[in-house]
């Protein structure tokens, strides 16, 4: 293996650490921008609680509210007029992965000279990446994406109809703020489709990174059984702030980098579900719970040890006869009923999609993430056909 590894953001775990925001804010800024999306948080008092102890520590706020569940780029240009207009030094987003994505580009908007679309990797050849922005402070308040501690964002263009994401240093978070008692009223859906979620981060590097990484493999093997044993109880029963702690700590460690390093991965399953949620607007999580499953019985076809690994070492599936692929389309099954029995979805027709749009899905996918070839990055590669042959299974 030969790697670089970098994550600068400070982490701040445990519940009850809400009440240290305003400590934390203030020493990167005094006028905050603060994202929040859809207004759970009001209503639940937690956008209360932030403001007390911002204004405690003597920050002044800003608010940005109604950012999207898939954050669209109008909402990132709005946001970042107003930290511009208003003078603020700091970005906050307190919300889900959304609201943090959100708040990363607007943060790296404010200096940006050009159209905020062009910072997004969306199959040209050359990229603008932001090279400034705003300290950003993240309060996540749902366990998926693992966006609070990485230097990643997922951005929607409503007009073009993509979804796309920027990664670049200067995205870092300054500091994690983690309180795991902020999500104990996520409700149950929401609550399964962050743990699919979270488990999809590891399986990508899993099966789509290099070869010769066994200790990143027993991190990702670690990761995923923590969710499937912790999840099933934060979803049972929501005031678990046991379960709901040690699944926000498994969303963390899912994409803050230390299970990818050295694996140099790619995600074939998200970029197919991003162009899902592009043109359906359905939850990000939801979405992986159905495409998923399907590309794995795909993709073991091409590397059945891989995934019989998987199987035996995630599910206890005995290898038999040497039948690695029958070995490695038990764990998929396995794998899928586990989504089915916390409430995920494990088919297009629960998600309201059909076989209308399948070769638009594939071209789309395409047109943002593919190799000199024109393939889907992953292993294997895909071309179209095959990405509408996975598709076309998961109906």
């Amino acid at each position: 293996m030969n790697f670089e590894f970098h994550n600068p953001t400070q982490l701040v775990f445990g519940a009850g650490t809400l009440s240290r925001l305003g400590d934390v804010v203030s020493k990167h800024g005094k006028r905050a921008l603060l994202v929040t999306g859809g207004g759970s948080v009001k209503r639940n008092g937690t956008f209360d609680r932030a403001i007390a102890s911002l204004q405690a520590a003597g920050v002044s706020v800003v608010e940005c509210s109604g950012i999207e569940p898939n954050p669209r780029i109008s909402s990132v240009v709005r946001g970042a007029e107003t930290a511009r207009s208003e003078g603020c030094d700091v970005v906050i987003a307190l919300g889900g992965g959304s609201t943090m994505d959100a708040a990363k580009v607007m943060a790296a908007a404010v200096f940006y000279q050009w159209d905020p679309w062009e910072m997004m990797a969306h199959g040209r050849e050359k990229q603008g990446r932001p090279t400034r922005a705003l300290p950003i402070v993240t309060v996540p308040t749902l366990a998926a994406t693992g966006s609070e501690m990485n230097c990643g964002a997922v951005i929607t263009n409503e007009e073009t109809v993509e979804k796309s994401f920027v990664m670049a240093d200067c995205l870092y978070p300054a500091v994690a703020l983690v309180d795991p008692e902020l999500t104990l009223s996520v409700p149950p859906e929401q609550t399964a489709f962050g743990v699919c979620d979270l488990i999809t981060h590891v399986t990508e590097s899993y099966f789509n990174g290099v070869d010769g990484t066994p200790l990143q493999d027993r991190f990702a093997e670690g990761v995923i059984l923590t969710a499937m044993e912790w999840g099933p109880r934060a979803v049972a029963d929501g005031d678990d702030l046991e379960a709901r702690a040690q699944v926000q700590w498994a969303s963390v460690v899912a994409l803050n980098g230390w299970v990818q390093v050295g694996t140099d991965f790619t995600a074939p399953v998200h970029m197919i579900e991003h162009t899902l949620s592009a043109h359906h607007d359905v939850a990000h999580g939801a979405g992986l719970a159905v495409v998923n499953p399907a590309w794995m019985r795909f993709a073991a076809k091409a590397r059945p040890a891989r995934f019989a690994q998987f199987a035996q070492r995630v599910f206890g599936v005995p290898l038999k006869s040497a039948d690695y692929l029958g070995c490695a389309l038990e764990g998929v099954d396995r794998f899928e009923e586990f989504l089915r029995s916390i409430g995920c979805p494990i088919r297009l027709s629960q998600l309201g999609i059909g076989d209308a749009m399948l070769s638009r899905y594939a071209r789309d996918t395409l047109r943002v993430a593919h190799d000199k070839e024109g393939l889907l990055p992953g292993r294997p590669p895909m071309n179209g056909e095959e990405i509408v042959e996975v598709l076309r299974s998961a109906l």
